[in-house]
């Protein structure tokens, strides 16, 4: 017996074959033209704005370094954007926020301490003074 639908099967197979080996080519027609990154702006703008809380509680007396390197990573992510690398401009800027958040959170720590320290030479000498006091009265 002649099967006579063998030759559709056949053209059908390939139609199928070359559907899919347009998709295949349209998908990454797509893909090569997708659109670059946009700018990185609300990273960039926290990362200025932390630093520029750091500098005004003067987180530079006691953190300059994370400071001073939050600045540079923000320079550097701003050049980055510039050269349309928004991907690193945006990991740059993420850090610089965090080093100056660092920077503020250390010079905190730094400004506890000290006020810790002096809360604890006051009451030392609250207790000699009193140990006189109770000393001269007996």
């Amino acid at each position: 017996m002649i099967n006579h639908f063998q030759p559709l099967t056949v053209a059908a197979n390939r139609a199928g074959s070359l559907r899919t080996v347009f998709a295949a080519v349209g998908l990454l027609a797509l893909t090569a033209c997708a659109t670059e990154p946009l700018p990185p702006d609300q990273e960039l703008q926290a990362a200025a704005l932390a630093i520029t809380n750091a500098e005004q509680a003067r987180v530079a007396d006691y953190a300059s370094p994370e400071l001073g390197e939050a600045r540079e990573k923000l320079a550097a992510a701003n050049a980055a954007a510039q050269q349309k690398n928004m991907v690193d401009a945006k990991r740059l800027a993420e850090q610089s926020r965090l080093d100056a958040e660092l920077a503020t959170a250390k010079a905190e720590a730094i400004k506890a301490k000290t006020v810790n320290d002096e809360m604890k030479k006051g009451t030392e000498s609250l207790q000699q003074e009193m140990q006189r006091n109770t000393g001269l009265t007996q």
